[in-house]
């Protein structure tokens, strides 16, 4: 019998992902309500994995729900993901479908373009991004700047328009507004940049890479975070129940007044330290006891408390933090956040 090998990387990161998946899966039908964000993300996980035939499946799932809530989204992301496991003549007729419809959403419309850019289909990605810029975009927002949502239509159309080789237009100077990095889009988007990663001089490489590196940015600031970093908030009721039935968690939690201030202090740091997109998320017991169990674990592990924080806000719990001025305090007290937790602020 052939001994055992161990797993490469590829390997054990493609099990990571299908176990990934598969916790969101079970996630998602806890939460019937948040179903459709948690199972695009298991969905994801899955095409990571290249199980692109259980992705397909999720998405045929969502599909076939009653009133699902971004079906353009859905159709777009299944027919990116066929496209690359040989279904190349559903993909198509599923983009069709895509732009026919002409959703409001930039995303599909960026979705279904790239995937016609990565098949070398250059003509009808450029036709896309236009179709969804010309949409979506109206005369005032042309004039007065492109929000940032849609940023990627335009840069998308852009790099197409490098490859096409064709002159500038009104909509690649409103691209070249919306570029954040030090590197001009003419450069980030040279169709020649590919030949640099093949060369042997170390000082081109090099150049490249800090390209790449710029590029890399731009795209993390257009796509930005799915769900902000939360900290996790109890109510009193929830925090005396949380308690009284895991009396260990005083270690975390030594009394109502600290867990409070330690949430608006972490709030801070979190802003301090740069990261954007901050939040809170609300506990309730029993919640977090679901939770718990899809972890296979119990309540009183506190390793848990940031993991059940991190799923609240995936499935869209999160509230913004600071409060808008006038705004009621994030604790509950009524009182106004100024003259409440934001005292100082």
């Amino acid at each position: 019998m052939r001994p055992d090998t161990p797993a490469t990387p590829a390997e054990t990161d493609r099990a990571n992902h299908v176990a990934e998946a598969e916790r969101l899966e079970r996630t998602a039908a806890m939460y019937p309500e948040d179903a459709e964000h948690l199972l695009l993300q298991a969905a994801a996980h899955y095409e990571l994995a290249e199980a692109r035939d259980r992705a397909t499946t999720l998405y045929d799932g969502l599909l076939s729900a009653e009133a699902p809530q971004s079906p353009a989204l859905i159709r777009a992301l299944k027919a990116a993901n066929l496209w690359e496991y040989g279904h190349e003549a559903e993909a198509r007729a599923i983009i069709t479908g895509v732009r026919t419809a002409a959703p409001r959403d930039p995303a599909p419309w960026v979705i279904v373009a790239e995937s016609l850019e990565a098949h070398d289909e250059l003509e009808e990605a450029h036709a896309t991004f236009t179709e969804g810029l010309e949409l979506l975009v109206p005369e005032s927002e042309r004039d007065s700047g492109v929000p940032l949502p849609k940023h990627p239509l335009l840069l998308g159309r852009h790099r197409v328009r490098r490859m096409l080789g064709v002159e500038h237009d009104a909509w690649d100077a409103l691209a070249d507004q919306a570029n954040r990095t030090s590197v001009s889009l003419d450069e980030l988007h040279d169709p020649k940049r590919t030949w640099a990663l093949g060369s042997e001089n170390p000082a081109e490489l090099q150049a490249e890479i800090s390209r790449l590196r710029a590029e890399l940015g731009t795209y993390r600031e257009a796509l930005s975070r799915p769900f902000p970093v939360a900290v996790l908030h109890w109510p009193s009721q929830e925090y005396t129940e949380l308690l009284s039935a895991y009396p260990s968690l005083t270690s975390e939690y030594p009394s109502y007044e600290t867990h409070l201030a330690s949430t608006e202090a972490s709030l801070r740091e979190l802003t301090a330290s740069g990261t954007a997109n901050v939040g809170i998320v609300t506990g309730t017991l029993p919640s977090y006891e679901a939770f718990a169990a899809s972890e296979n674990s119990s309540p009183e592990d506190v390793s848990l408390l940031p993991q059940y924080a991190t799923t609240l806000a995936a499935r869209g719990r999160a509230v913004g933090w600071p409060p808008a001025a006038g705004a009621e305090c994030w604790c509950g007290s009524g009182n106004s956040y100024a003259s409440c937790h934001g005292i100082g602020a």
